[in-house]
């Protein structure tokens, strides 16, 4: 069931942590392959490398908080690939920021990377899924979209409307057999996690909070999906899957 040799797949920040194991298993299963990045230029080559003995797979350099790159890159793939079945928001940024010491800008930035290029890719995408009455779209958020994180309230608040946008698009999308749903990732061991991790304290007192004591790898997170992508999650649409070694049980 996990085939998707007929599928185009477009993911934003595709060349590193959790959008270069996306890559991986999409191309292991067949997926033609359009991925973002912006400053990371020799991991997207190494992907393009390796697995263009596989399928199709192209990178596109974006800086996604810029909505004319967007667009551009976006009319890109259509001419390279002539279409869009699956899109997976993953581009993100995740920057201490105090409320009392946050300006203007570190807030709008985290708003424009995280939230706000989704709704434009997901904008552009979306009638070429409507015209062909079918798509998936799996928005990456995180356990602080859902409970909220001190220092990081820009970050929750562009998570925590992740997950919002992910069941208005749902509702709206329905009737056009496209699927709208979110994956919600706990700590995983990614470039942008490593620093706050690799401080000893600061890794035990978040292991505690986790029953599988354990931090995710990102191949945990690529895993569900590449399901919410797959028929086998044909009747699952405005859901939030967490994925977090079981630190928050919503429900």
């Amino acid at each position: 069931m996990l085939n998707f040799k007929s599928k185009v797949v477009l993911i934003t920040g595709g060349s590193r942590g959790i959008g270069a194991s996306c890559v991986k298993y999409f191309a292991i299963n067949g997926a033609a392959i359009a991925f973002t990045y912006n400053n990371s230029k020799a991991q997207a080559e190494k992907l393009v490398k390796r697995y263009s003995k596989l399928t199709k797979i192209r990178a596109y350099k974006v800086d996604v908080s810029n909505p004319d790159e967007i667009k551009e890159s976006v009319n890109e793939i259509m001419k390279e690939f002539g279409r869009v079945d699956v899109l997976v928001n993953n581009a993100g940024i995740w920057k201490e920021g105090r409320i009392d010491k946050m300006n203007l800008a570190q807030w709008e930035e985290t708003l424009r990377i995280n939230l706000t290029s989704a709704f434009l890719f997901s904008s552009l995408v979306i009638p070429s899924m409507k015209r062909k009455r079918f798509g998936r779209i799996i928005n990456i958020s995180s356990t602080a979209g859902q409970r909220g994180e001190a220092r990081y309230s820009h970050y929750a608040a562009s998570k925590g409307g992740m997950i919002s946008f992910t069941k208005s698009l749902a509702e709206e999308l329905a009737e056009f057999n496209i699927l709208v749903n979110s994956v919600a990732p706990g700590w995983v061991w990614t470039d942008m996690s490593i620093p706050a991790l690799s401080d000893k304290k600061s890794f035990e007192s978040e292991i505690k909070e986790i029953p599988l004591k354990r931090i995710a790898q990102p191949d945990d997170i690529a895993g569900p999906v590449l399901f919410l992508a797959s028929d086998l999650a044909r009747h699952i649409t405005g859901e939030v899957i967490n994925v977090n070694g079981g630190s928050v049980m919503c429900g």
